[in-house]
């Protein structure tokens, strides 16, 4: 048996192994005698077939996977020996396959290996990238606490109907009654239809379309309290008695409010109330200015470290790995995106490494804990329990891709909270606008 290697660039290797029929006539007999004692051929009792017989119906395949089992471990012990940071897997290479399979002798397989570039660099304060600061305005405390009264509001009842109030109705059509269903006027998309509840009080009767007012299948046949293949059998005009109207009025900044946003006793008076709007506002806007500065600073490291891939082998390596799912042409389209972060994750090992940084299963929790906390956030659910977290984090966590993504998060922030840390950073005032504009 005998390995060779042959240089082709810093990043590419070609692997020659060739192999005696020694090297591989004890794992085909090994195979050959598997086939035997597992074959069933008529006229023979199960494993005494003659080896011949076995020899003449498998030996191709026991000798194709015999050289396989031979020439991978060669190949895995060539890389390990050689101590090669390899990068996918080894690929047969092109047209390498020229053994005559007929004459078994000697065989010849050449591998193409792809090298990982060397990672090597230092971070410090000669290093400079950009970090966006962006200025709490008095409009944007306006602005959110009128959101966060609004979210805190309540329904009141009214004398007359306006845009975006609630309504408890009766439906009537001939013996048929429908008592105490909800109208909400926003959920009326056409504007005329709406304007024929405007100005009507508590006890008035109107006709209504209800094809027309509602167009929305599901929401009329809640409306109706029917099944929604019952609704083709209806007749659409119904009559509506209003029997209550109610807006939905902000809430006033009290203690009780102050203590259902920031809980108990921790904001006690408007001016405190301002002051932390600020701080919620500040904290909000640092998490927009962080994810500015970990793509520029990603983009920055990316550019200071100019490491190279084997870019052919590295498509190649991706078509086989995809079995197909993909065409060489999606690759070639795709690979852009792929490459650079394929780079990051080498940059992103290399710090972990080097710093000793470690992911502990408080890191990923808390990180999933977050992401739940803003799930129920963007659904209007503050201040949301933690064994409530808890359990919603786990579960995230528990899907394999969820939990995975969860863990590189985490790992990025630990990279490039120690960047952050190491470089000077050139701080720039910007308008929140602005920033959303640059982190799209």
């Amino acid at each position: 048996m005998n390995v060779k290697q042959t240089k082709i660039d810093d990043l590419n290797l070609k692997v020659s192994i060739n192999i005696e029929n020694a090297d591989y006539a004890e794992a085909k007999k090994k195979k050959l005698n598997d086939y035997r004692r597992n074959a069933e051929l008529k006229g023979f009792r199960k494993g005494m077939a003659p080896m011949s017989l076995i020899e003449k119906i498998h030996g191709q395949q026991a000798l194709a996977e015999a050289i396989n089992t031979v020439v991978t471990e060669q190949l895995n012990k060539f890389i390990d020996d050689s101590k090669l940071n390899v990068l996918g897997e080894p690929l047969p290479s092109e047209n390498a396959d020229k053994n005559n399979w007929d004459n078994e002798q000697d065989f010849t397989f050449d591998f193409d290996i792809a090298l990982a570039p060397k990672v090597e660099f230092t971070v410090n304060t000669e290093d400079k990238v950009p970090y966006y600061v962006i200025n709490v305005t008095e409009k944007a405390v306006k602005d959110y606490k009128a959101n966060l009264l609004k979210q805190f509001g309540t329904l009141q009842k009214s004398d007359k109907v306006k845009d975006g109030d609630f309504l408890v109705v009766d439906f009537e059509q001939g013996a048929t009654k429908i008592e105490n269903t909800y109208v909400s006027l926003n959920s009326i998309t056409d504007a005329d239809a709406k304007a024929t509840f405007v100005g009507h009080k508590a006890g008035d009767v109107m006709e209504v379309d209800v094809n027309k007012t509602f167009t929305n299948d599901a929401d009329r046949a809640a409306l109706l309290k029917v099944k929604k293949e019952q609704l083709a059998e209806m007749e659409p005009v119904w009559t509506m008695t209003i029997r209550e109207v109610n807006t939905f009025v902000d809430a006033e900044p009290t203690q009780q409010v102050f203590d259902d946003i920031f809980g108990k006793d921790v904001v006690k008076t408007v001016e405190e109330f301002d002051v932390k709007i600020k701080e919620r506002l500040a904290e909000e806007y640092s998490q927009e200015s962080d994810y500015k500065f970990m793509n520029d600073a990603r983009d920055y490291l990316l550019t200071k470290t100019d490491l190279q891939l084997p870019d052919s082998f590295m498509k190649r390596w991706l078509m086989e790995a995809n079995e197909g799912k993909f065409t060489m042409e999606e690759i070639e389209k795709e690979y852009d995106g792929f490459a650079k972060d394929f780079r990051w994750q080498m940059i992103r090992n290399y710090i972990m490494r080097e710093q000793k940084l470690k992911v502990t299963k408080e890191d990923v929790m808390k990180q999933a804990k977050s992401l739940a906390s803003y799930q129920f956030a963007m659904y209007g659910m503050n201040n949301v329990p933690d064994d409530t977290l808890t359990k919603f984090a786990e579960k995230t966590l528990a899907d394999e891709q969820q939990g995975r993504r969860i863990y590189e998060k985490v790992e990025d922030d630990l990279v490039l909270t120690y960047v952050k840390g190491a470089v000077t950073l050139e701080k720039k005032k910007i308008s929140l606008e602005k920033m959303r504009e640059m982190n799209k």
